[in-house]
């Protein structure tokens, strides 16, 4: 499968396990929704600063958002967190936790 295409797939996958719009991650990421429809889609190629602010906002690694095992990305819908009218301030508090979260896990792995 064409990277955009993985990519794109990747996206609207967390994207929607996390319960947001398309707006609502367009305005996080500070780009117009019919940009980020667009990378959905797997139409253009996301630029790399919007990937690594995407993976920010849904707590991953930025490899997982071109990993074309479903299941990885899958596995990692598990850690979604899900709520209804979220800012942009909201949004950002929720990755900065994210954050936090992924790196302790880091962290905890690399201890053992």
């Amino acid at each position: 499968m064409e990277e955009k295409m993985v990519v794109g797939r990747n996206l609207k996958a967390l994207r929607e396990a996390n319960g947001y719009t398309q707006e609502q991650v367009a305005n996080f990421l500070g780009i117009g929704r019919s940009a980020y429809a667009n990378y959905e889609a797997g139409e253009r190629e996301t630029p790399i600063e919007v990937l690594e602010r995407a993976s920010e906002l849904f707590g991953c690694e930025l490899a997982l958002l071109f990993d074309e095992d479903e299941q990885a990305v899958k596995g990692m819908l598990v850690c979604a967190f899900r709520a209804d009218n979220l800012s942009v301030n909201d949004m950002e508090e929720v990755a900065a936790f994210k954050n936090i979260v992924l790196n302790y896990l880091k962290m905890e792995k690399l201890m053992a």
